[in-house]
């Protein structure tokens, strides 16, 4: 059982740290065991983007500048949110008609390693 650190952006702009061993874009919710300890439970629907993150604290005044290379990452897109904030990464996933996209941020030294971009939550998703 994998234990992934994450940051959980909701469409509201409220955010949730912690640890999660059931994520799954193929359900309806997963489990998010708290900073504090507390495990709630995430309901999908609300969810702006997971953030699979190599460290919970992270550093909050970096600028993600996504301008790396990723050879091995797919095809390179740009997202803008709903809300306005755009990032640029790599997917290797056909994005027609899914409810989420798997982007590898085109920043390698940002603390995010994965983001699962819920679409619902986007106002465009590009090729570049």
């Amino acid at each position: 059982m994998t234990i992934n650190r994450m940051v959980i952006r909701f469409k509201d702009k409220s955010l949730m740290k912690g640890r999660s061993s059931d994520f799954s874009l193929d359900k309806t919710s997963f489990h998010l065991k708290l900073l504090s300890g507390e495990v709630v439970t995430v309901d999908m629907e609300r969810l702006k983007a997971v953030f699979h993150v190599k460290s919970l604290s992270g550093n909050k005044n970096y600028k993600c500048s996504y301008k790396d290379p990723i050879l091995w990452g797919g095809n390179k897109v740009r997202v803008e949110f709903l809300d306005g904030e755009v990032m640029v990464g790599y997917t290797p996933y056909h994005i027609s008609g899914n409810n989420a996209v798997l982007i590898t941020p085109a920043d390698l030294r940002c603390n995010n390693k994965q983001i699962f971009v819920i679409t619902s939550a986007t106002r465009e998703i590009t090729f570049l």
